[in-house]
């Protein structure tokens, strides 16, 4: 995902850039094959400048090792943007590609909602919402999945290594995020409604 996506978070530097983004809190729980991931993150860029790094999937092969393609794909019928997702990662010995492929709903600036299609993706289930927020000179993400994957998942330990996975993952690449956002020229920001 996105976040398996927020692994959900690998390769862009930026010279002279402070990396001050902040992972402030992550929870992940697991119920009946389920998993519930919630973040919050800080970052010091614009709320338009950080949208407009969530809101172009093409970008999340940049800041995320997990996602080894992504890109945006055109409107379906209903005229909502889609994307492509294939991640790879392993947790302990079990490694495996997985590929998450549907429809994005937006509020500009504000909400990204992405919805996979469980008939031409690896999860039964898999809703991510980021939500956007100023605070301070910078801006707050927090984001929430909802995740049932279709292939197996080690019982019991799964969460734990969910969560590691995030926490000693993310800083990277939310560093890389925070970076790429602030390359971007707030004159080119989205603002379509």
């Amino acid at each position: 995902m996105r976040l398996a996506a927020l692994s959900i978070l690998a390769a862009i530097s930026m010279a002279g850039t402070a990396a001050a983004a902040e992972l402030r809190d992550i929870d992940v729980e697991h119920s009946k094959g389920r998993y519930t991931v919630y973040s919050v993150v800080w970052f010091d860029a614009t709320v338009e400048q950080v949208f407009e790094v969530f809101r172009q999937w093409d970008l999340s092969t940049k800041f995320s090792s997990a996602i080894v393609e992504s890109r945006d794909i055109e409107a379906d019928e209903h005229g909502r943007p889609q994307y492509f997702v294939r991640n790879q990662g392993c947790l302990l010995f079990f490694c495996k590609s997985f590929v998450r492929q549907g429809y994005v709903e937006l509020e500009v600036n504000r909400e990204l909602r992405a919805y996979a299609d469980p008939e031409i993706s690896d999860f039964r289930l898999s809703n991510e919402t980021w939500t956007f927020a100023r605070e301070d000179s910078g801006t707050t993400v927090s984001y929430h999945l909802e995740m049932e994957p279709k292939f197996w998942v080690p019982p019991g330990i799964g969460p734990f290594l969910i969560k590691r996975k995030f926490r000693n993952n993310g800083g990277e690449a939310i560093d890389r995020i925070e970076a790429i956002a602030q390359d971007i020229p707030t004159a080119q920001v989205s603002t379509l409604d």
